[in-house]
C-alpha cells in the first residue's frame, strides 16, 4: 500500500513544482520509513517548502493534553515558520498564506466526527479559497475501515469545532473523501486536488494494512483506541474520567464514587455484541479526577 504522501513524492511531485508550499501536518504525518513529511518536503529538490501549519496538539507534538492551545514558532529543522491552527486562530490567516501558493494537508484521521483534524482541513480549504490558493490533500486510511457507518448525524444548529457538518459519529470515509464532500456537497468550493492512496481497500482496519502506526494524537496511543473512541469519547461530556492521564485513554472510565463491580455488571447485562467490561480502578495523572483513585471499567473488544 502507498500513502498519498508517497504517491505524491514518487509520481505526482509536479503538482508542487514552481510553487511555494505550505504543509499542514502533525507528528503522524510520516511515510512507511517513519520519515516526517516536513523533512521530506524540505529535502525534496522539486518542492519549495515555505511554511508549516499544525492542528490541535501541534506539528511535532507540542501539547499533550486536550484543548491546550499552542503558539506559532520557527521550526528549527526546516527553517520555516510553523503556524498554529489551534491558538489565536483555527484557520490560516491571509498573512500566513502570503508566502504560500499551494496548501498541502496530510494529517491522519480516526474515522470519528468529533476529531478536530478534519475541521482544521475544512477551515484551511475555506481560507485557501478566499486567498486564491490551491489545496492538495494527501489521502490516508480510515483506521476503523471505510465500510461501517454508525451513529446519528450532527443536528443543524449544533455546529462547532468538534462537528461542523452533518456527519454520522463514525463516518466511514478517508480524509480525501471528506475533503471532496466538504468541497462539493457543503459548498467550500476551493481549487482542490486529492492524491489518492494505492492498494488500500475499504474493508481494511488499520492493523490489516502495512501502514506504520504513530499515534495521531497523544490520547490515541494504539489502534485499539481507535476502535473504541467513537463511543467512548462521549464520556468526555460526563463527570466520569475517560482515562485521560492514564496509559489506556478511552478504554477505561470511572470516578472516585463509582462502584467498579456494579458498573461492570450493569454494562455486561446489556449484552452488547463484541465487547466485555471488566471492573477496573485507576488514578489519572491529569484531567478529570487527577490524582484521585477512580473505580470503573475497562472495555475489552472481543
Amino acid at each position: 500500500m502507498k500513502l498519498g504522501l508517497e504517491v505524491l513524492l514518487t509520481e505526482q511531485a509536479n503538482l508542487l513544482r514552481n510553487a511555494r508550499v505550505g504543509l499542514i501536518c502533525n507528528p503522524a504525518t510520516i511515510d512507511h520509513a517513519f520519515h516526517h513529511a516536513a523533512d521530506l518536503f524540505h529535502e525534496h529538490e522539486q518542492i519549495n517548502l515555505t511554511a508549516l501549519f499544525g492542528p490541535q496538539h501541534g506539528i511535532r507534538g507540542e501539547t499533550q493534553d486536550n484543548m491546550i492551545e499552542w503558539q506559532s514558532f520557527l521550526d528549527a529543522r526546516t527553517g520555516v515558520m510553523a503556524y498554529s491552527l489551534y491558538g489565536e486562530t483555527r484557520q490560516p490567516s491571509a498573512e500566513m498564506l502570503n508566502d504560500v501558493d499551494v496548501l498541502v494537508f496530510d494529517v491522519p484521521d480516526v474515522g470519528t466526527r468529533v476529531y478536530t483534524f478534519i475541521y482544521t482541513m475544512a477551515l484551511a480549504m475555506q481560507a485557501a479559497r478566499e486567498a486564491g490558493k490551491r489545496v492538495v490533500i494527501l489521502d490516508r486510511p480510515n483506521p476503523i475501515n471505510g465500510l461501517d457507518v454508525e451513529g446519528y448525524l450532527l443536528e443543524r444548529g449544533h455546529e462547532s469545532f468538534v462537528g461542523m457538518y452533518p456527519l454520522p459519529m463514525r463516518h466511514g470515509m478517508t480524509v480525501g473523501e471528506l475533503a471532496q464532500m466538504f468541497n462539493d456537497e457543503f459548498g467550500i468550493g476551493c481549487d482542490l486536488t486529492v492524491v489518492p492512496m494505492q492498494g488500500w481497500r475499504r474493508a481494511y482496519w488499520v492493523d490489516e494494512t502495512d501502514a506504520p502506526w504513530v499515534l495521531p494524537s497523544p490520547n490515541i496511543p494504539t489502534p485499539d483506541t481507535t476502535m473504541v473512541y467513537p463511543g467512548m469519547v462521549y464520556v468526555e461530556g460526563t463527570r466520569l474520567s475517560e482515562g485521560r492521564g492514564t496509559t489506556r485513554p478511552f478504554e477505561i472510565a470511572g470516578a472516585p464514587a463509582a462502584d467498579a463491580y456494579e458498573l461492570a455488571t450493569a454494562l455486561n447485562n446489556l449484552s452488547l455484541p463484541g465487547v466485555s467490561f471488566r471492573p477496573h480502578s485507576f488514578q489519572p495523572t491529569f484531567q478529570k479526577h487527577a490524582g484521585a483513585l477512580c473505580h470503573g471499567v475497562q472495555l475489552h473488544v472481543t
